[in-house]
């Protein structure tokens, strides 16, 4: 198989990007990719990485305080397109796969365009802006969340799951003594995206000194932009800081409490190993679509949300305490079973094939 794949912006994107990569790379191990992504933002770094061709493209998305800059976006879009086609008529691609990010618009526009078989991925409960135009020009949609289905042609749109997940049951476990941690002591994690919150850890320092006193231990991922300021506090010996984990869906293996954003795959990574988690969205985020992931989740009581307008370090530290209860984690992990899509990656590959030969 021939494949070129498109997803940028966030990890959010292009994870699953690569998750469905990889499946394809295992089921047809002869297939060929061409990964377009933007020119500067974090898949034109992670890709490369992992030895997959890489094209970038300049796009940006519209916006809406400053009207002028959408002049220059058009302009790059326009660019893209043209580029698009070029790789396109160059690589003859037998798909084009897009999983979100607004450059996505200009590769499957291409794809469309010279008739190339076409699928996009959905991983939030709400659909993306990107996705939402381009739902009318693909052969299919994957989606994560079934919420998400009523929103998009009935014709087109497939209940896949989230790929993430497949690669996080699969993934092999942390060693805690790699993160100074103790084997039998309960381990909270708490992690607010890469780059961090510094109202989040605001909270957490305010509870160091209660933190101290409790039985367990913590690795907090405090986010580069935050790590040197906390660094410097009065950290006690039982909370581990760490600016950034490379693997850390393996340690999410060894954790019995998570506090996360809401993240749609951190979500599917979350109920496939079955971590209690508190979940503080982001309230940056497009659509608040971070929220709504979260509330899918808490109205089927697999999990707790806290909006970051309520939060409190007391408020944060009491639920804590409450998920490490076995009993009340036990039920989390019980309303968290249902939710686990299994081999997602499989049904998304066994689309793609089913679009080809359609084709």
């Amino acid at each position: 198989m021939r494949v070129i794949v498109s997803a940028g912006g966030t990890g959010g994107h292009i994870f699953p990007a690569l998750a469905i990569i990889n499946k394809i790379k295992e089921e047809e191990p002869n297939s060929k990719f061409l990964y377009i992504g933007t020119h500067n933002r974090m898949e034109k770094d992670i890709v490369p990485e992992r030895n997959i061709p890489y094209v970038g493209i300049e796009i940006y998305g519209f916006n809406k305080r400053n009207l002028l800059k959408n002049f220059k976006t058009i302009s790059c879009l326009k660019k893209a397109y043209k580029k698009c086609k070029e790789e396109m008529i160059k690589f003859k691609p037998d798909i084009v796969i897009g999983v979100g990010g607004y450059v996505t618009v200009p590769v499957i526009l291409a794809a469309h365009s010279l008739k190339i078989p076409t699928f996009i991925h959905e991983q939030n409960s709400i659909v993306g802006k990107s996705n939402m135009f381009l739902s009318k020009k693909v052969d299919k949609i994957g989606v994560s969340f079934k919420s998400s289905m009523e929103k998009l042609p009935k014709n087109k749109v497939v209940f896949t799951g989230n790929p993430c997940s497949d690669e996080a049951i699969n993934i092999k476990p942390a060693d805690k003594n790699f993160y100074n941690l103790t084997e039998n002591k309960k381990l909270v994690l708490v992690v607010m995206g890469s780059l961090g919150s510094n109202k989040i850890t605001d909270y957490m320092l305010s509870i160091m000194d209660k933190i101290k006193t409790k039985n367990y231990e913590m690795v907090l991922v405090t986010g580069k932009n935050d790590y040197d300021r906390v660094k410097k506090e009065n950290i006690p010996s039982n909370v581990h800081i760490y600016p950034f984990i490379n693997n850390l869906t393996s340690l999410m293996k060894k954790v019995d409490v998570m506090v996360s954003r809401a993240g749609a795959s951190t979500i599917s990574e979350i109920v496939a190993l079955k971590v209690p988690t508190i979940f503080i969205p982001s309230p940056y985020v497009a659509n608040n679509h971070q929220y709504l992931n979260a509330l899918d989740l808490k109205e089927k009581e697999a999990a707790i949300l806290i909006e970051e307008k309520n939060l409190t370090g007391d408020i944060l530290i009491n639920k804590i305490d409450y998920l490490l209860n076995e009993e009340n984690a036990k039920k989390i992990k019980n309303n968290l079973e249902p939710l686990f899509i299994k081999d997602s990656s499989y049904k998304i590959y066994k689309t793609l094939k089913d679009i080809i030969d359609r084709k």
